[in-house]
Formats: structure tokens, sequence, C-alpha cells
């Protein structure tokens, strides 16, 4: 008995520092995303004449803080850039834990592969996140400073009066919040923002602001299925641009069946994370 007892407590003394040691972490993690959505909206506008869009991205984070990272998706329609067929974001940046929310202070370059001169552009961002309570909150600040690609190429609709070379600027101000619902799968989710820009069209039929200011909001809820990578999305977008707005920059401010590319639009989706 004794025996016994020693044994059991030799293997219990043997086995405690096997559960006391902590996995290592790794200094470099490596994620990303692959998903397809029913339309790619950009800021509230449709990229892809309101059709579905193949998108995915991948991102090398230090335990520093800093990351780097690529996210591309294809397009059409307004988003086309001078005839590209896709668009490809770089992204670098740095985050820091305050102690209870981020500070992430970052730049995405934009890239129209394909497209014609003219196109990229560069849009330098902040964005401070935390939580309250059961509610996860994000606040941004996106300011694209002046460049050509988003420069007003016509001071009217008709665009007889060329304006080759001018360059503008853009700010874009947004919140994100969500909120998981407890003992579900499922995460609500919202989203509000601001655009000031160039008020027409850009050098390639484009703006970052197609009608110079606006508001793009969104409600929705995500759906993550158990045993698996894959989450279920779904959500109404929509835009304050009016429509006599949009038919100043028509035709291109439209889908190739006439219809808004920035009104009210269910947006369904699905995506794996790895």
């Amino acid at each position: 008995m004794k025996y016994k007892i020693a044994c059991a407590a030799l293997a219990l003394m043997s086995s405690v520092p096997a559960f006391a040691q902590e996995e290592p972490t790794a200094p470099v993690t490596v994620s990303g995303s692959v998903a397809m959505v029913s339309d790619y909206r950009f800021r509230g506008v449709s990229m892809t004449d309101r059709g579905m869009a193949v998108q995915g991205g991948i991102s090398v984070s230090h335990e520093s803080g800093a990351y780097a990272g690529v996210w591309g998706s294809n397009l059409s329609g307004w988003g086309t850039f001078g005839g590209a067929n896709m668009e490809l974001d770089l992204n670098a940046g740095y985050a820091v834990d305050l102690g209870g929310a981020t500070l992430d202070v970052g730049l995405v370059w934009y890239m129209y592969p394909s497209g014609l001169d003219t196109t990229d552009f560069a849009e330098p961002y902040i964005k401070l996140s935390g939580d309250i309570g059961p509610v996860s909150a994000l606040v941004g600040v996106a300011y694209a400073p002046k460049q050509e690609a988003l420069g007003k190429a016509c001071s009217d609709a008709a665009c007889t009066i060329a304006r080759p070379g001018d360059k503008e600027d853009n700010l874009y101000l947004w919140t994100d919040i969500s909120s998981a619902i407890p003992n579900t799968p499922v995460t609500l989710k919202a989203h509000l923002g601001w655009s000031k820009g160039n008020s027409g069209l850009g050098p390639n039929g484009t703006s970052l602001a197609p009608t110079g200011k606006y508001l793009d909001w969104l409600v929705g809820a995500d759906v993550a299925i158990p045993g698996t990578p894959l989450t279920l999305g779904i959500a109404y977008v929509d835009t304050d641009i009016a429509r006599v707005e949009e038919n100043y920059i028509r035709p291109n401010f439209s889908a190739a069946d006439g219809k808004s590319i920035a009104r009210s639009q269910v947006v369904f989706s699905i995506s794996a994370a790895f």
C-alpha cells in the first residue's frame, strides 16, 4: 500500500513541471483569410457592379506590435480604376497595447494592377480599439494626402473642361462595434463612416468620395460554424448619396444594368480564417 502511495506521489511530482510550463510563444505570427461575398462594398459603394467577389489576405505580425500584410479582391464597374480588374492592398503598421485598448498606426497602399497610370495611392490611418463590457468598439481616421490618383480629372459633369495632373486629398472617419450573443455562435456588428474628398470623377472615372461628402453605414451579423474555420455573414449596407448626386456622375456611377451602386443592398458572405 505504501509502495502504491509512493509511486502515485512520485508520478504526481513528475507531472507538475509539465503542467506548470507554458508553451513558448513564437515571436512572429502568420494569419490570413479567404472570403466570397455577394457584393464588394467599399465605404458603402459597390466595386463589383453589385456582383460577387472573391477576396483573400495574409498578414505577418511580430510580438513587438509591428505587422505587414497583403489583401486582394476582383473588381468591376465603378472599381475598375482605369481598366484594372483587381485591387491589391499592401499595408504595414504598428499596434501598441495601452492596457485595455490598442492603438494602431499604419498605412495602406492601394494598387490596381493592369490599370491605367495614376491609379495607385497611399492612405495612412490611426485606429483605437477596445472592449466596453461585452461590446468591442473601434474608431478610426484615414487621411490620404493630395495625390494625382485622387485628383479631379474634370471640373464639369460632362468632362469637357479637363484638369490633367490635379491632386486632391481624402478624409475618412469611421467607427465599428460588435458584440457576441452569449451561448450562441452569433456576433452582431455595425459600422458608420463619413467621407470627404473629390466631388466628381477621378482621373480614371473613379473617386474615393465620388460625391464629395457622404455617410455610409452597415448593420449585420456573423455566424461562426462550430468545428470549422468558416463564418457566414449577412449585412445591410447603405449610403446617404442622393439620386441627384448620382445622376451628376452617371453613367460611370452605375452598374451595367443602370442600377445604383450606392443604394441599399443586403450583402452575404462566407469566409474562413487561418
